[in-house]
């Protein structure tokens, strides 16, 4: 492991660490390698520290919100604007098949005091359910908003309970290309009837999180920690920074936790056309206090025994800032050897993330094949899914593989037998919890660990 800082200033401070085995057979030309971004400080001061910071609070009344579910969702709203903190500017919007203004009525943000919090209160006390579902209008009303204020901290919660049936995917697909890079988006579906694909497709370009809320009851509880969570924010707009050199080529680079997602969508290479040293940029949003881990994969070219290569080099920069002197810097080596004891050890927090992505991997398989009634290729990726689960300590996601089988014979049941609420839920969370491995001592001391 490598650990290796940038200059201090103002809280949190970002750090690098690079958990690798770097030794590789001579024929061997695949580099793994896993980035622990930390970003470390006094969460207590960033939360009270007064930084310019904007929320939008988007609320699903389309018609299937009607009754009980409507009544959850405005007390989940009112507790979100609770949980603002002074000064920070906001808004609450209501999505059906068009989004409107709760509050303020204008299209423009208000700043959050006594009065605003309680006129927000009575504006949402009033809302309505009816008519259908487009999420991407919604969406792009908040970009508009956002767009209106210059916010270092620009953040949106949005809360849905169905699917995104009146606007095509590639109406979603255009809106979420338009809000890229002008906010972060937590998305979370109430209910079994929302279609956890739509919203991973929103935090993945969006960069935030989404999850499931299974009791309209949790609802004031979920929508209020979300916005706590993002008062604790204090860097806007991180960027990752991959640069490889002649002749090396990034594959693929992912996050791995706190939850899975796939980056390409953001990825930006600069560089020559032939050839030559790349530079591969990746966004990932805001931070407060935190730690996020992702996995890279690089491929080099054959080298000679006692060869060593620097494969990448990985570091955090912040917009404005110098882009020779960035936050952070991390760097991944390859080094040859005809020693197979050396190469033929595994990085453990490689090998536990692969299992990770493996598992999630099984566990969409799982469904996909559950769903066609396939029972044979659903049994084995259950029975695969379940190994992994184990190896990796996911006790949540075991215990969601385990509704899928009959308790007593372990036989997968058919699909009419499985509710929607066990299916939703091991699709949102075989992504969305992530767990970190077990933190070894020798690992945090540094040296490359095998």
């Amino acid at each position: 492991m490598q650990t290796m800082s940038g200059p201090s200033g103002d809280p949190p401070e970002l750090t690098i660490e690079i958990h690798q085995n770097p030794y590789l057979a001579v024929a061997e030309t695949e580099v793994h390698a896993i980035a622990k971004v930390r970003a470390t400080g006094d969460a207590s001061a960033i939360r009270g520290a007064p930084r310019p910071a904007a929320e939008v609070i988007i609320v699903d009344t389309s018609g299937s919100m009607l009754g009980a579910r409507l009544v959850a969702a405005k007390r989940a709203a009112r507790a979100a604007v609770d949980a603002l903190r002074p000064g920070v500017d906001f808004a609450v919007i209501a999505g059906a098949a068009d989004a409107a203004m709760v509050y303020p009525r204008d299209r423009l943000l208000a700043r959050f005091t006594e009065t605003t919090r309680r006129d927000a209160h009575l504006a949402i006390s009033r809302l309505s359910a009816g008519g259908g579902t487009r999420i991407g209008r919604w969406l792009s009303l908040a970009a508009e908003l956002f767009a209106a204020d210059d916010h270092p901290i620009r953040h949106a919660v949005l809360l849905t309970d169905g699917k995104n049936e009146h606007e095509t995917p590639e109406d979603l697909d255009a809106a979420l290309d338009r809000c890229a890079g002008r906010f972060v988006c937590d998305s979370h579906g109430v209910g079994a009837d929302w279609e956890p694909a739509e919203l991973r497709r929103v935090s993945a370009r969006l960069l935030g999180r989404f999850g499931m809320v299974a009791d309209p009851g949790d609802l004031a509880a979920d929508f209020a920690g979300m916005i706590e969570q993002a008062m604790g924010k204090a860097v806007a707009d991180v960027t990752l920074r991959v640069w490889t050199p002649h002749n090396a080529t990034l594959r693929f680079f992912k996050q791995v936790y706190p939850a899975l997602r796939d980056l390409a969508g953001g990825w930006a290479e600069t560089g020559p056309s032939t050839p030559g040293p790349k530079t591969a940029e990746f966004p990932t949003g805001i931070w407060g206090v935190e730690d996020r881990e992702y996995h890279l994969c690089v491929t080099v070219p054959p080298g000679e025994p006692d060869q060593t290569m620097l494969a990448a080099r990985i570091s955090a920069v912040l917009p404005g800032e110098p882009p020779d002197r960035p936050r952070a810097t991390g760097q991944v080596l390859a080094t040859w050897t005809g020693d197979e004891a050396l190469s033929s050890l595994h990085d453990p927090s490689v090998v536990h993330y692969q299992k990770l992505e493996e598992l999630a991997d099984a566990s969409q398989r799982l469904l996909r094949s559950h769903e066609a009634g396939d029972a044979r290729a659903a049994a084995a990726e259950h029975s695969r899914a379940r190994r992994l689960a184990a190896e990796t300590g996911s006790e949540e996601i075991s215990i969601r593989l385990d509704r899928f089988a009959d308790p007593e014979s372990g036989i997968l049941k058919p699909p009419g037998q499985v509710g929607r609420a066990d299916i939703v839920g091991l699709d949102t969370h075989s992504s969305e919890s992530m767990r970190p491995p077990p933190e070894a001592p020798s690992e945090r001391e540094g040296g490359a660990e095998g």
